[in-house]
């Protein structure tokens, strides 16, 4: 989802009759229920950085979902402003949140290498980073520029499996490259090898959805690489430009095209597999344009050869599974051979959100609670009357399989005002079981411990 600035007089005027109107009953639910006692649902589960607070559940379904409304739709893009003194992230009672490095250039995803090592894509610096350590101020013991002359690096990954691969990929926008590694390098020992071009590429606002990230089948023998959609709904049947877009594509490790994996995803920006289970995950960004609680972005399992609706329909049946796709109203009437086949995604977070970077807690510092759990980042909504998403959220599982709720996690990146300094992006976790967090609003790498005080 980009990321809009600009506000009219009649826009302040509906954010401000929104704030009176919209989201009485949600404020009434949170102030009854609270933290820790119990699910949000209905229409109580849409919510806004008003009403989000670390501990309290919500869980969105299909039946949730309000009539298409786009007269709701406008231009609300954060505000940003500098993060104030005394503005810091929230955590759940017994976490304690410090400020591992700022001053970074547009981070974006990171990910840990095996020897604990973490890695950051500064994406419109064209670079990747390397941290290393936590020395007794809580910043990073040493910091490497890793590799530069990228083209928006988003995605990184490391191959094969274990604790020496041999490779990190990276995932540029026009494309997928790897650079060779042993562990430890704190700099490209060479220069990039170059393995297969990526429909799209071009530019934050030029070539739509940029970021590609990348992820390898549990046994090693598939690479998985997200591709987001050039448009908001174009239709792509009549937009060739579409083509091998709002997919995510399979390829072998060497680089060879094998097939669309998945379809009609609109933009799975991060990509995570499930150890439990296996299964690929994506954290994606659902279309704009249909009102402040339409369409929900979505976590979710993604099914081999399954579709997702984009751009004809969108998610209206029984979560994960096939059958149920509402139809967009923009497509009215087209591909209705398509619509049993609609999967309705596993987690439904809230629309507008811009659900980035996903991951699943294995480490041990956490409580126990909290093993096999999803992570994900909220970037922060731009089409909706009053903000939401700001944020990085739990995902909670029974045996690798999702619950449906989502939990808030760490908030606090909007001012009561609305001002926003704060826009997480990725998360990762350290070897110690600690999670970090990039937030490229206040261009920075959070660092989250327990300590059970």
């Amino acid at each position: 989802m980009s990321t809009r600035s600009s506000h009219s007089l009649l826009q302040l005027a509906v954010i401000s009759f929104a704030c009176l109107t919209m989201h009485a009953p949600i404020a009434a639910v949170a102030q009854a229920s609270g933290p820790q006692s119990g699910t949000l649902t209905g229409q109580a589960a849409f919510t806004d950085y008003l009403h989000q607070a670390p501990g309290t559940r919500r869980k969105v379904t299909a039946a949730d979902l309000p009539a298409p409304a786009p007269a709701e739709s406008l231009d609300n893009g954060a505000h940003m402003v500098p993060r104030p003194e005394s503005a810091w992230p929230t955590a759940p009672k017994g976490f304690k949140v410090e400020l591992y490095a700022t001053n970074l250039e547009n981070p974006r995803l990171i990910r840990t290498a095996p020897n604990g090592d973490i890695f950051l894509a500064e994406s419109n610096a064209n670079k990747v980073k390397v941290f290393r350590g936590v020395g007794a101020d809580g910043k990073a013991k040493q910091v490497s520029e890793f590799a530069t002359g990228l083209n928006l690096p988003f995605g990184i990954n490391f191959y094969p499996a274990g604790p020496n691969p041999k490779w990190v990929y990276v995932g540029n926008t026009d494309g997928v490259v790897r650079f060779q590694y042993k562990s430890g390098d704190l700099v490209a020992s060479g220069p990039a090898e170059k393995l297969f071009e990526l429909p799209g590429g071009g530019h934050l606002r030029g070539g739509g959805h940029w970021t590609r990230d990348l992820a390898f089948s549990k046994d090693g023998t598939k690479l998985f690489v997200s591709v987001g959609s050039l448009s908001n709904v174009d239709d792509v049947d009549t937009h060739p430009a579409e083509f091998h877009r709002a997919d995510v594509l399979e390829f072998t490790p060497e680089g060879k095209f094998i097939k669309v994996y998945a379809s009609g995803i609109r933009n799975c920006v991060g990509e995570a597999i499930n150890p439990t289970t296996g299964e690929l995950w994506c954290s994606t960004n659902e279309r704009d344009g249909l009102g402040n609680n339409l369409v929900p972005d979505y976590v979710t399992h993604i099914q081999e050869d399954g579709f997702y609706g984009w751009p004809w329909y969108y998610m209206g049946g029984t979560a994960g599974q096939a059958g149920g796709g509402r139809q967009d109203p923009r497509h009215e009437g087209k591909h209705p051979e398509l619509q049993a086949k609609v999967i309705t995604p596993d987690i439904l977070v809230n629309p507008h959100f811009a659900s980035l970077e996903m991951l699943f807690y294995q480490g041990s510092q956490f409580p126990a609670a909290y093993h096999g759990d999803g992570f994900a980042a909220e970037h922060g909504s731009w089409n909706r009357a009053v903000r939401s998403g700001y944020e990085v959220i739990r995902l909670p599982m029974k045996g690798g399989h999702a619950t449906g709720e989502y939990e808030d996690f760490l908030t606090g990146f909007v001012l009561a005002n609305g001002d926003v300094w704060g826009r997480p992006v990725g998360v990762t976790v350290a070897n110690d079981g600690s999670l970090f967090v990039s937030d490229d609003g206040s261009r920075s790498l959070w660092h989250v411990t327990y300590t059970g005080k």
